[in-house]
C-alpha cells in the first residue's frame, strides 16, 4: 500500500497489528512471520507481533502493555473468526483504559489457512491483515448505546427448565412472568416415575421446584396462556399473552381426574405435573412489560411411524414413555412385570428409535427431515427401566438391543454395569441391519417374535420370544414455529433452537435479551437442564441489574444536513422500526427525515446501499472505512 493512499489525519494513528499462531491451525499453513514482517513496513502500523495464542494472558498482556505505554492507539488481531474472540480482545482494550471500539479483527484462519495453503495463503493473509490495519486507522472511538431496561423477565416454558429460571430470577429480586400452555407446570418431567441416575422421584422434584415458584410473590403464572404477539428491543419487550380454555382430549381427562379428586392449585397430578391456577372459562388477552425473555419450550418424545418396529400395528408394541406411564399405575414387585393385568415374561427394548438416523437408511418425516443427532438421555432412561424391572420383577427376561451404548453423565455408566449384574441381556446390532418384530401365530404363547443380528456373538442371527417391545424413542423440539417467526430465532439442522457460541455464549440468542434455557435447545437430562437454566437466569439478571443495558454503537447514523426524505432506506430496511419517517424542525422548517430506533438497528447497512443523497453511515462501518479497506486490497503485498 503506498503512502499517497493515507490521508494526513490517517497517518497519525498508531496501529498494532498482533498476528496469532493458533498452535498450528493458522501457522501450519500461513507464514505468521513473513505476515508480521509485510505488516511492519506499512506506514501507519507502529508495531506487529505474534503469539501462539493470541487470546491467551500472555497475547491480551501484549496488546495491554502496548496501550497503556502509548506505544500504539488503534489495535488489530488477525486470529480466528471474530464471533469467538471479538469480545475477549475489546475486553482486554478496555482494561488498558483504552476505548474498545478502536479496534479491528482479521480472520485469518477460517477464511485464510483454512482454505488454502503455502504461498497463496500467506499471500491473502497479508492482504486481510492490511486491509483491517487500513479501517483500524480510520477507526474513532465510540460510545455504546445505552437503553433503559425494564427490570422484569418473562419466562416461556413452565416445565423444570422454566420453572428453575423463574425461581433463580425471583431468587436475585427480579418479578418474573411465567407462561405456560397446559394447564400445568412440570412439563415432561412430571410424566417420569424415577430419574436416572439418582432414582429420586420426579413427581418430588416437581412439586419442590413448582412449590417454590408459586409461593414466591415476586412470580405471575399464567397457564392455559401462549404469545400471541411480540414487540421491542433488549430491555424493553412487549408481549401479548392469549389465555384459553384448554381443548385437547388428554388435557381435559387430566382435569377431569384432578376435579374428581378434589385437587387444588399447587397439588400435583401423576403424568399431569402441579396445578397452578384454575383454567380460564373464557378467552382473555395480558400484556407484559419485560426487559428479558428466557425461552424454556421444552421437548416432545419422538413418535414412531405406523409400522416401525411394528408400532400402532401391533398392541404389544408401546414406546418408553407409554411404559412408564403404564408401569405407575401397575404392581410395583412381583414375580412378573404386570401390565393392564397381564403377565410380561419377556421385554425386549430397542435403542435409538427416531435419533441417530443415517440417510439411505432411515425414512425422512413428514418435513423432509431426519434426527440424525443423538438424543443422550435414551440409553440411561432405557437402562434404568430395565435394572427396576429385573429387580423388582426376577421372573420376567429382559433383553436389550443396542448400536452403542451412551451413559455419558456422571453416575450413569453405574447404571449400565448394575443392568448387566442384574441379567438384562444385550444384544449388539448395525443400523444397517435393525431388529425385526415379527408378530407370532396365534398358536404361538408368545405374540411377538424379535430377529435380531447380533454383532456380540460375531453376527449370529438370533429371534427372542416377546409379550412386549419397547421403543426407546429419543427428544425432539417442541413445535415454536410461532415464536421462531414472531422472535426471528435461528435454528439449528436439528430443529432445536441455536445458541451463538456453545462454549463463549452457551444460552444466548442472536436477538439480544433473548436466552435459552433446557431441551428447547438440545436433548439434556435434568441437571443439565436446571444448570442451562440457572446460567441463563444469571445472565439475564446481569443484563437487567443497573437498570439500563449497553449495545455496541455499530448502528446507522443519519445526516441531517444531506438527508432529503426519500424514504428509501425505511423500504430497505431489514428490522422493523429499526429506521422510519418523521416530522423534525430543521433550519426553522418542518420536514420529514430519516430517524434511527439505535436499539433495533441491526448495523447491516443495507439504508446505506440506497440512500441516493449518502446520508446514511453505519458507526465503526462508515464508507470511507470501507474503501480505506478496498485499496489496501487492490495493492499488492508488501515484499520481504
Amino acid at each position: 500500500m503506498t503512502e499517497e493512499k493515507r490521508s494526513p489525519k490517517a497517518e497519525e494513528k498508531k496501529v498494532g497489528v498482533y498476528i496469532c499462531y493458533c498452535g498450528g491451525n493458522i501457522s501450519d499453513h500461513v507464514d505468521v512471520e513473513e505476515v508480521r514482517n509485510r505488516m511492519e513496513k506499512l506506514p501507519g502500523v507502529s508495531v506487529a507481533r505474534t503469539n501462539m495464542f493470541m487470546c491467551s494472558d500472555p497475547g491480551q498482556e501484549m496488546i495491554m502493555e502496548d496501550l497503556k505505554s502509548g506505544t500504539v492507539d488503534r489495535v488489530v488481531v488477525a486470529s480466528c473468526a471474530p464471533s469467538l474472540h471479538e469480545t475477549t480482545f475489546r475486553g482486554a482494550i478496555s482494561r488498558a483504559g483504552t476505548n474498545p471500539y478502536v479496534y479491528e479483527h482479521a480472520n485469518i484462519r477460517e477464511q485464510v489457512s483454512w482454505v488454502h495453503h503455502g504461498t497463496p495463503a500467506t499471500d491473502k493473509a497479508t492482504r486481510l491483515v492490511a486491509a483491517a490495519a487500513a479501517k483500524a486507522e480510520q477507526l474513532n472511538p465510540l460510545e455504546p448505546i445505552r437503553v433503559e431496561a425494564t427490570r422484569h423477565a418473562t419466562v416461556i416454558g413452565g416445565g423444570v427448565a422454566g420453572l428453575r429460571a423463574a425461581k433463580d430470577l425471583a431468587d436475585r429480586g427480579i418479578p418474573v412472568t411465567l407462561v405456560e400452555r397446559s394447564p400445568f407446570l412440570g412439563g415432561q418431567a412430571a410424566r417420569l416415575d424415577r430419574v436416572a441416575p439418582t432414582g429420586e422421584r420426579a413427581a418430588d422434584i416437581v412439586s419442590e421446584l413448582a412449590a417454590q415458584v408459586l409461593e414466591n410473590p415476586a412470580v405471575t403464572v399464567h397457564t392455559c396462556s401462549r404469545v400471541t404477539d411480540f414487540s421491542g428491543y433488549i430491555g424493553n419487550f412487549t408481549l401479548t399473552l392469549q389465555k384459553a380454555p384448554p381443548q385437547d382430549a388428554e388435557t381435559l381427562e387430566a382435569l377431569e381426574t384432578a376435579a374428581a379428586q378434589g385437587a387444588e392449585p399447587g397439588a400435583f397430578l401423576p403424568l399431569a405435573g402441579v396445578i397452578a391456577e384454575d383454567p380460564p372459562a373464557s378467552p382473555a388477552s395480558v400484556t407484559v412489560e419485560t426487559g428479558v425473555v428466557v425461552l424454556a419450550t421444552g421437548f416432545r418424545s419422538y413418535t414412531p411411524w405406523k409400522g416401525e418396529y411394528g408400532f400402532g400395528e401391533s398392541p404389544q408394541v408401546i414406546t418408553l414413555p407409554d411404559l412408564i406411564r403404564q408401569m405407575t399405575t401397575s404392581p410395583s414387585s412381583g414375580e412378573q412385570l404386570r401390565l393392564g393385568g397381564r403377565p410380561i415374561r419377556s421385554i425386549v427394548f430397542i435403542h435409538c428409535v427416531g435419533s441417530r438416523q443415517i440417510p439411505g437408511i432411515h425414512p425422512e418425516n413428514a418435513s423432509g427431515t431426519l434426527n440424525e443427532y443423538c438424543s443422550r438421555t435414551c440409553c440411561s432412561a432405557t437402562l434404568h427401566a430395565t435394572g427396576r424391572i429385573r429387580r423388582n420383577f426376577p421372573g420376567t427376561r429382559v433383553y436389550e438391543m443396542y448400536r452403542d451404548i451412551r451413559t455419558y453423565g456422571r453416575g450413569h455408566e453405574e447404571i449400565y454395569e448394575q443392568a448387566s449384574r442384574e441379567g438384562v441381556v444385550f444384544l449388539r446390532f448395525e443400523p444397517d441391519a435393525m431388529p425385526e418384530v415379527i408378530p407370532t401365530e396365534e398358536a404361538d404363547t408368545y405374540p411377538l417374535r424379535v430377529k435380531v443380528t447380533d454383532t456380540l456373538t460375531f453376527g449370529e442371527e438370533l429371534e427372542v420370544p416377546a409379550d412386549l417391545v419397547v421403543l426407546a424413542t429419543g427428544m425432539e423440539p417442541n413445535d415454536v414455529s410461532d415464536l421462531v417467526d414472531m422472535m426471528k430465532l435461528p435454528k439449528g439442522a436439528d430443529g432445536f433452537l441455536l445458541e451463538v457460541h456453545p462454549k463463549l455464549r452457551p444460552v444466548e440468542l442472536p436477538v439480544g435479551g433473548i436466552l435459552l434455557a433446557g431441551t428447547c435447545q438440545a436433548p439434556f437430562d435434568i441437571g443439565e437442564t436446571c444448570n442451562t437454566a440457572g446460567a441463563a437466569a444469571v445472565k439475564a439478571a446481569a443484563l437487567l441489574a443497573r437498570g439500563y443495558v449497553e449495545l455496541d454503537p455499530f448502528v446507522a447514523e443519519v445526516d441531517l444536513s444531506r438527508c432529503a426524505g426519500s424514504g428509501a432506506c425505511v423500504d430497505a430496511c431489514l428490522n422493523e422500526g429499526a429506521l422510519a419517517m418523521v416530522d423534525m424542525e430543521v433550519d426553522g422548517k418542518t420536514v420529514r427525515r430519516a430517524q434511527v430506533t439505535p436499539a433495533l438497528c441491526l448495523g447491516c447497512g443495507a439504508c446505506v446501499a440506497v440512500c441516493p443523497e449518502n446520508a446514511i453511515d453505519v458507526a465503526g462501518m462508515t464508507l470511507k472505512q470501507y474503501e480505506a479497506m478496498v485499496d489496501s486490497i487492490g495493492s499488492e503485498p508488501t515484499a520481504a
